[in-house]
């Protein structure tokens, strides 16, 4: 599957204007801030000024997340360095969002590392370009032993984190890289798969998860391997959250009620993640949550209020290809964004949810759901056409 970003309009400029009138939700609607309710739309010739934010709160911000560090949901570092003749991401590297340097400063403690599929039908080329993806991501981050360390699970990626390091975690990846073969997804788990997008694939479409597609899911449960449901239809969503045993993710989805991106759920999903105890991680990208740290910020306090302060989470998408919010342009800037939330009024118990602590709840309810699937199932054998034939 290609990756969700390329499948959709390109933002060319980060000032851009909001989509017209008609397509935007009505002013006022929705637990959306005070301060956003009482903004004025952004035209072409409203330019975004940079909020102005006391530098002790700017302070505050770097404290809190040297104590809790940003858990990333979604990078598109193996694309980005697949087009590189040489790099060194300890160093620095400049023609990227991110490098060790800027995780430093952006105190980034984990990172989950995209896999793009190519457009098109899966089988043997989505196969190949996965895997050629894993052994990328394992030779970057061998390469940077002093930066970057692989995890699986959530002890590991706390005990990266402790010894200074980004955890690396592999995914999410598209549907297409599996198939319809339990055996595959298996494989592909065993080399560091930890997340799996459930979409272009005929058993999660629009319709919602098939026969099949439900089995894929359980088998997905009992690997301990996360359920991405970004870019899924809103029907596979929303079977995909009573049907798995293991919280959920949506690794790059914002609130549709402030912005009408496809990407982007409804407050119906919203409330359902509450309910199943899921994640929505909610990217810093101009196209999905505009141009500003605080359309951002507005993002973030809506999901907040309906999903709860347990259920949202970050994730940076930098080095998709996608355009940045202002004071959002790589992986240094998470400072920026925590101390927007600081004047907002966030806890620091928010805050840390939302920075690490989600994701790491996220993480260990995947390793406690498969140890209980592992107890009770055998590994799938299932067949498509046994199931939905």
């Amino acid at each position: 599957m290609a990756d969700l970003q390329d499948e959709l309009r390109t933002t060319t400029e980060v000032g851009a204007p909001d989509p017209p009138a008609a397509a935007r939700p009505e002013r006022g609607t929705g637990p959306r801030s005070e301060r956003a309710r009482r903004a004025p739309a952004l035209t072409t010739e409203t330019p975004v000024e940079a909020p102005v934010v006391p530098a002790d709160v700017v302070q505050r911000a770097h404290a809190l997340l040297a104590a809790h560090p940003v858990a990333d949901g979604y990078s598109g570092l193996p694309k980005a360095l697949a087009r590189l003749h040489q790099y060194d991401l300890e160093l620095g590297e400049r023609s990227m969002d991110t490098d060790v340097p800027r995780l430093r400063q952006g105190h980034v403690g984990a990172l989950f590392w995209a896999l793009h599929l190519p457009d098109g039908p899966g089988g043997d080329r989505a196969v190949t370009a996965a895997l050629e993806q894993i052994d990328l991501v394992k030779r970057v981050v061998q390469a940077h032993p002093d930066g970057l360390r692989q995890a699986r699970t959530a002890a590991q990626t706390t005990d990266a984190r402790n010894c200074g390091r980004t955890a690396v975690l592999l995914g999410p990846a598209g549907a297409t890289a599996v198939g319809d073969s339990p055996a595959l997804l298996r494989c592909l788990h065993a080399l560091g798969l930890k997340a799996l997008t459930l979409a272009g694939v005929s058993w999660a479409g629009e319709a919602g998860l098939t026969r099949f597609g439900e089995e894929m899911v359980h088998e997905l449960n009992r690997l301990g391997v996360l359920v991405d449901l970004s870019g899924a239809s809103d029907a596979t969503a929303a079977r995909a959250l009573a049907v798995s045993r293991a919280p959920v993710v949506f690794t790059r989805s914002a609130a549709r009620a402030l912005r009408p991106h496809p990407a982007n759920l409804p407050d119906e999903l919203l409330l359902r993640l509450r309910a199943a105890r899921g994640l929505c991680l909610v990217p810093l990208t101009a196209e999905q949550t505009g141009p500003s740290v605080r359309d951002v910020a507005d993002h973030l306090d809506h999901v907040r209020v309906l999903a709860g302060p347990e259920c949202v989470g970050l994730s940076g998408t930098y080095d998709s290809g996608a355009a940045h919010p202002q004071d959002l342009g790589d992986a240094s800037c998470y400072p920026h964004l925590i101390a927007e939330l600081l004047v907002r009024g966030w806890s620091e118990d928010h805050l840390a949810l939302l920075t690490w602590g989600n994701v790491q709840r996220v993480l260990r309810g995947a390793d406690f759901a498969a140890r209980a699937a592992q107890q009770r199932r055998q590994p799938s054998t299932a067949r498509i056409a046994w199931l939905d034939g």
